[in-house]
């Protein structure tokens, strides 16, 4: 079975669907706090040339999803699928952002239990890779069960630290189950 990298996900409080042309405007609203982006190595993402080209680049990517707030239909993020690997049952979940407003709450952890479930139909290993100096999201990675193990060189070049979550895992948390 081929992986579907751009689902629609529809959980409690939020919806995840494919990357349109026409949500630049949206998620540039979003993306235009540059606090979102400090500890990124990217860190000049929130203007609007550097932003462009991000979202260009998630556009291209084929696995770019926005999230919503189901209550208010406003856009608050977004997530990307990448790397399926059919040999090592393995896909990332990253280039996730959201709204500070949401930080600190459960969208984040949202977000990734629907992302989660969804990749466990096609996968049995899902990573995720961090910025060295990004600790607020290795911390919330970690929050979610990620395990570090070890780094890797990403797409751009850059060292990053690699968290996995197996499905055997994810499938006995309590992130699984709802109990965020």
């Amino acid at each position: 079975m081929s992986f579907d990298s751009q689902p629609v996900l529809i959980g409690e409080n939020l919806r995840l669907r494919p990357l349109r042309i026409d949500d630049f405007d949206d998620l540039f609203a979003v993306a235009s706090d540059p606090l979102i982006w400090e500890q990124h190595p990217a860190s000049t993402r929130y203007t609007p040339a550097v932003f462009k080209s991000l979202f260009q680049e998630s556009m291209d990517s084929g696995g770019a999803l926005i999230v919503h707030d189901t209550q208010t239909q406003q856009a608050i993020g977004s997530s990307r699928f990448h790397g399926y690997d059919e040999d090592r049952s393995e896909v990332e979940i990253g280039w996730t952002f959201v709204a500070r407003s949401y930080w600190g709450g459960r969208s984040n952890a949202e977000i990734k239990r629907l992302m989660l479930e969804h990749a466990f139909q096609f996968v049995n290993n899902v990573v995720f890779l961090v910025g060295p100096q990004n600790t607020r999201s290795q911390r919330a990675v970690e929050k979610i069960g990620g395990v570090r193990e070890g780094s890797r060189i990403d797409g751009s070049g850059r060292e990053s630290i690699v968290f996995k979550i197996t499905s055997e895992f994810f499938r006995l948390s309590s992130l699984s189950q709802d109990h965020l």
